[in-house]
């Protein structure tokens, strides 16, 4: 059954897939060269190498999905890297600027009615 994204495919009894369009173009391009060697020869010719093309063409989804889905996790990682940077960054120039303050200020009390604790 073919669809917009893919190809329907069975992987055990009971269960289905959806095959990747990349893979799926793969293998409507072999299908179609395996028909034309039928019409030409004979079905035999096809007979015993059919299965390994579908199992090869199933370990290449398989591969491309597992590769997606690693693509999906490095962009997850590279924001929560881009923003523990912000933090990072922010955190130091906040303590830049408290260190600033303190040596402005010489870490001692003032005689006005706020006081500073000594640094």
């Amino acid at each position: 059954m073919e669809l917009e994204d893919g190809v329907l495919y069975q992987e055990d009894p009971g269960t289905s897939a959806m095959m990747s369009e990349r893979v799926s173009g793969l293998a409507s391009s072999i299908y179609r060269e395996f028909e034309r060697m039928i019409g030409k020869y004979d079905e035999d010719v096809v007979k015993e190498l059919m299965p390994l093309v579908v199992a090869v063409l199933e370990n290449l989804d398989s591969v491309f999905a597992e590769n997606q889905e690693h693509e999906v996790e490095l962009e997850l990682l590279k924001e929560d890297n881009e923003q523990l940077i912000t933090q990072y960054e922010r955190e130091k120039a906040l303590r830049k600027s408290a260190e600033e303050v303190r040596s402005v200020d010489g870490g001692v009390f003032d005689n006005t009615s706020q006081t500073r604790p000594l640094y």
